[in-house]
């Protein structure tokens, strides 16, 4: 981002000067241009890619050789997919700065320009009678899907630790408001840099101003009349307004002008928490834009996808691990005195109770002896975890490192009883103890992974457990669910927070 400053500049303060002295020239924005260019280029390799394998597979079920050219109707079919499928990447913003690394609209770009790449191919298809479409659509596309999303979880992936490095990749801000409010900003974004954003100064109303202040250790660099100046010697990219009764419309409008001038982005601090995106919608009204909030719904086609999604995933995924479901149960059948399966009463959506069914890792009784290792106990809330319990069994600390223990529950997602992805199943105990927010866990089905699992699994506090849980239950989405299960078996591999 260029930040053309006007005449008359200022000298700068001492604070200004250790600023970009120091951190500053590690987070500098200029990221999203090269940013930009690899991912334009990745997907371009990805889309021709595709295009050549369907084309390969479409010659190898014709029973054509190797060395078969392509015709040129094919060629041409080939080369407008690929330029429709680019294009409607541009044209859907998925190459808009604003959504490299943050939250899941960056997958939903490119999922819904495929949709409609490949629409005018079903379209082009049908008035030309075009029969070679069929390969296009049957192998292109969900080729083409997988293909761009992992190599836009790839790079994303990559641009966060370098965020966690501090190897630039951040967005610098500059905070306006209350003493309050941006000291809570500044410990919601300082405090996590893989989200892009760092608040480097202050700048408050004149009456709460004090000299050499600091607020959440960032210092305040002056008061409202000089924030466009203030933010491009501090190499801002953007200045983020809090809510503050002295901050009027009037005074933000002023304030975009003046930021404009030296092409630093304006934006406003709602907080809403735990609000996913996709239900906030901007309602025009007379001299003010209104957030709406969309209710969350527990009923209804969207849980009717996810059931059909539940069961034939499930009936695939049991069908493949099979030979590990028979092998483990081989091993904890001849390893340890006891059943091969463990029930354990857990509470499913609604508050009805059902059988989760899981490998047994531990001795038989091992329940019992809970009370006396309370001592122990290295989890908050209702939860008992141990790194090191002595009730595990050998084979039962590796179920548990990798989470096979677990995949007896795809017979319980079978049932009905569970879904695959959902909130931690609680057990009853937890379960009344739950203040109001926490119910709102059992308004959908747990399941045997969820965000907790991708999070952090056993090294989670008990606070955000609940908090996760409570979000996904609030604001799921079919395709949430997908990016959980994919990054579910990153957490297993890696085997972190599992004991």
């Amino acid at each position: 981002m260029s930040h053309g400053a006007p005449a008359g500049a200022r000298t700068e303060s001492a604070d200004i000067r250790q600023l970009r002295a120091a951190a500053l020239p590690r987070a500098r924005t200029g990221w999203q241009s090269g940013y930009q260019a690899r991912l334009r280029l990745t997907d371009a390799v990805v889309v021709g890619a595709t295009l050549i394998a369907a084309y390969g597979l479409q010659l190898a079920l014709g029973g054509a050789s190797p060395s078969s050219s392509i015709e040129p109707m094919q060629a041409a079919a080939g080369l407008l997919l690929a330029t429709a499928w680019l294009a409607a990447l541009a044209t859907n913003r998925a190459y808009d700065v604003r959504f490299f690394g943050r939250g899941m609209s960056e997958y939903q770009k490119v999922l819904d320009a495929t949709w409609k790449s490949f629409s005018l191919i079903v379209l082009i298809a049908w008035v030309t009678a075009y029969s070679e479409a069929r390969t296009l659509l049957l192998v292109a596309f969900p080729l083409g899907m997988v293909g761009l999303v992992a190599s836009r979880y790839a790079w994303r992936q990559h641009l966060l630790r370098q965020r966690r490095r501090g190897d630039g990749g951040l967005t610098i801000l500059l905070a306006v408001g209350s003493r309050e409010q941006t000291g809570r900003l500044i410990r919601l974004l300082n405090g996590a840099p893989e989200q892009e954003f760092v608040v480097v100064g202050v700048c408050m109303p004149t009456g709460g101003l004090r000299q050499g202040e600091r607020v959440g250790g960032v210092p305040v660099l002056g008061d409202l009349s000089a924030v466009g100046q203030t933010a491009h010697e501090v190499g801002a990219g953007a200045v983020a307004v809090c809510s503050s009764h002295e901050i009027t419309a009037d005074v933000v409008r002023q304030l975009g002008w003046e930021l404009e001038r030296y092409g630093v982005d304006l934006m406003l601090t709602a907080e809403l928490a735990d609000v996913a995106v996709p239900r906030i919608t901007v309602s025009p009204a007379p001299g003010m834009s209104l957030l709406h909030v969309d209710t969350p719904r527990f009923v209804g086609p969207k849980f009717s996808v996810k059931q059909v999604m539940d069961w034939v995933l499930t009936a695939v995924l049991t069908i493949l691990v099979l030979p590990i479901l028979l092998a483990i149960t081989l091993a904890v059948a001849t390893t340890s005195r006891g059943p091969v399966f463990y029930l354990s009463q857990r509470v499913g959506r609604g508050g009805r109770l059902f059988p989760m069914v899981k490998f047994r890792t531990m001795y038989v009784g091992a329940d019992r002896d809970v009370p006396a290792l309370a001592a122990v106990n290295e989890a908050d809330g209702p939860l008992f975890k141990m790194r090191a319990d002595p009730r595990i069994s050998r084979v039962g600390r590796v179920l548990r490192r990798y989470s096979l223990d677990e995949l007896p529950q795809l017979f319980n997602v079978l049932c009905g009883h569970m879904s695959l992805v959902g909130p931690r199943p609680p057990l009853p105990h937890e379960v009344a103890a739950y203040e109001e927010r926490m119910k709102r866990r059992l308004l959908v089905k747990p399941g045997m992974t969820g965000l907790w699992q991708v999070t952090g699994r056993s090294d989670l506090s008990w606070e955000e457990a609940v908090r996760l849980d409570v979000y996904y239950a609030e604001n799921w989405t079919p395709f949430l669910d997908l990016l959980i299960l994919a990054q579910t078996a990153r957490a297993v591999v890696s085997g972190r927070g599992a004991y």
